[in-house]
């Protein structure tokens, strides 16, 4: 006869699993001694819980288990203060934005791209400039590459070459001559020609590569392509609110239809006065990037308005998200001004705040910039040189750069802890990048007596970043004579966790062994073993 003790501790497994519990139909009864339930011994310990499972193809006990992969991508930065002047029709961004660089990503940040004047500050906002900048960039990445429509950098328009007519049957059509003359000679809106570069051909891009249910639950797992991750309610508007789109839709079929390499997309486009953001993608990334939210602060006038300050975009680049912040901040070369500067950048981290969103693990997305895995910064810093104008001149014509680095004021800010603690900086290796004369290589200020209209140059425009998974490659300045400032471009390389087939793992595998903790019921409804007993 085995013993009570025995049929605990010979039933122990079945207890903890519910295997214990029989209808009273077929409780066994303890005072037989021939029950085939007494005589029944369970298997060992290590033998119940390592047993191998066979599964049929396809049979899955436990859902997909998503193991990261790590890949890099090439992300292009730029920063340029345009001073406030118009882009004509002429100016060739090739060169400034390296495009056979093979760059994933282009992050593009400009200040003053309109006067700073009352008018654009306190009234409307001049969109036009915004839309040339666009249009350039959108050209300058996506230009064909076929003999007859490349155009030299080193001719004063870059505008595509017109079909000739003997050359064809019938007349060249008006939407494929000089594409840019086109696009400067209409007035668009931002919004038109925003939407059009991110819709693409066919508009494929305006439907939600996200799965139904989570688009109907508060787009928890939204991409960039949800309305409700991007587009407004206003912005959702019928084909008579996009005016000369057509002209639009018929160069970009243009580019799309000659293009033998690369091409880049749209991802987001913003403008506060006088700073513009721009971001764009390799075309294949799209589908991959989600959770798209932009946040603008002010700093300028009485604290708030947008002539100073910046523009921020968070978005997910696969499993990692990404935060790039454009900013303009508080101008002068007077003591103390570094602090007004600092102050800014402070604010800026303190009042940034994204959307509220989550991803479909419920695994709520960075509302703050510093929450985010890969953080760049970049913009007009305007940190100046801590010497006079004199002072300066001498160290840069005796080419002592480490003398002129030590007085950086954003150097001696960031070595105190006073600014952007924890963050990081490529060496620099290039000349100050303000105050030029335009369509100068002079400084300003060069054969002017009066100290009122000198500028001392300065490392005003800088790039930084913040966040493990991130190596600069390059960190260099453009010699572009449109501006007073000379543009900054820095390339990165970027880990971003993947998730693909091949990482996909799961517990449906023939044959394999299954641990302790994964037999365990899902819920605690189950009694102890001293319990029972």
């Amino acid at each position: 006869m085995i013993s009570g003790n025995e049929r605990r501790r010979k039933f122990f497994v079945p207890w903890i699993f519910g295997l214990g519990q029989k209808s009273s139909s077929s409780k066994r009864n303890d005072d037989s001694p021939d029950s085939p339930a007494e005589l029944f011994e369970p298997p060992s310990f290590a033998e119940y819980y390592l047993r191998p499972v066979n599964m049929s193809a396809g049979e899955s006990s436990t859902p997909l288990i998503d193991i990261p992969n790590t890949q890099n991508f090439r992300i292009f930065v730029a920063t340029w203060n345009v001073g406030g002047k118009h882009p004509h029709d002429g100016l060739n961004l090739g060169n400034f934005l390296m495009e056979n660089d093979g760059s994933d990503v282009y992050v593009l940040g400009f200040q003053e791209i309109v006067p700073l004047n009352a008018g654009n500050v306190l009234v409307v906002e001049d969109t036009d400039p915004a839309v040339k900048w666009l249009s350039l960039i959108y050209q300058a990445l996506n230009m064909p590459l076929e003999p007859d429509a490349a155009v030299s950098s080193n001719t004063p328009s870059d505008n595509v070459d017109c079909p000739q007519a003997s050359n064809t049957k019938a007349p060249a059509s008006p939407y494929l001559c000089s594409p840019r003359n086109l696009l400067f000679s209409q007035k668009l809106s931002l919004k038109a020609v925003s939407k059009t570069f991110i819709l693409g051909q066919r508009k494929s891009l305006k439907s939600c590569n996200c799965s139904s249910e989570s688009t109907r639950e508060n787009s928890a797992d939204s991409c960039f392509r949800c309305q409700n991750a991007y587009y407004s309610s206003e912005d959702d508007s019928d084909e008579e609110d996009l005016p000369n789109n057509s002209i639009i839709m018929n160069i970009t079929a243009q580019f799309s239809s000659r293009s033998n390499h690369r091409r880049y997309s749209l991802i987001a486009s913003k403008q506060m006065v006088g700073i513009f953001v721009t971001v764009w993608a390799r075309r294949e990334l799209v589908q991959h990037i989600r959770h798209l939210r932009i946040s603008c602060i002010g700093r300028g006038v009485m604290g708030y308005l947008g002539n100073k300050g910046c523009i921020s975009v968070s978005m997910t680049l696969h499993q990692t998200s990404l935060c790039f912040i454009c900013s303009h901040l508080a101008s002068g070369d007077k003591e103390g001004d570094e602090l007004r500067r600092n102050s800014d950048v402070n604010e800026i981290l303190k009042n940034t705040q994204f959307r509220k969103t989550y991803n479909k693990r419920c695994r709520r997305m960075p509302m703050k910039i510093l929450q985010h895995d890969r953080i760049i910064w970049f913009g007009d810093l305007n940190y100046r040189i801590a010497l006079s104008y004199l002072e300066t001149k001498k160290l840069l014509q005796d080419n002592e750069w480490d003398a002129l680095l030590e007085k950086d004021q954003l150097k001696i800010e960031r070595d105190a802890g006073r600014v952007f603690k924890g963050w990081n900086e490529g060496e620099i290796y290039f000349a100050p990048t303000y105050k030029y004369y335009c369509n100068s290589d002079s400084y300003a200020g060069e054969g002017v007596h009066s100290n009122t209209k000198r500028r001392t140059p300065a490392w005003c425009d800088r790039i930084l970043w913040h966040g493990d998974g991130i190596a600069q490659l390059s960190y260099i300045r453009g010699e572009s004579r449109f501006s007073d400032h000379r543009p900054v471009c820095a390339i990165f390389k970027v880990e971003v966790e993947v998730l693909n087939d091949g990482t996909r793992k799961s517990f449906s595998t023939p044959n394999m062994r299954i641990g302790a903790e994964e037999l365990l019921p899902a819920n605690n409804n189950y009694t102890t073993v001293k319990e029972r007993s």
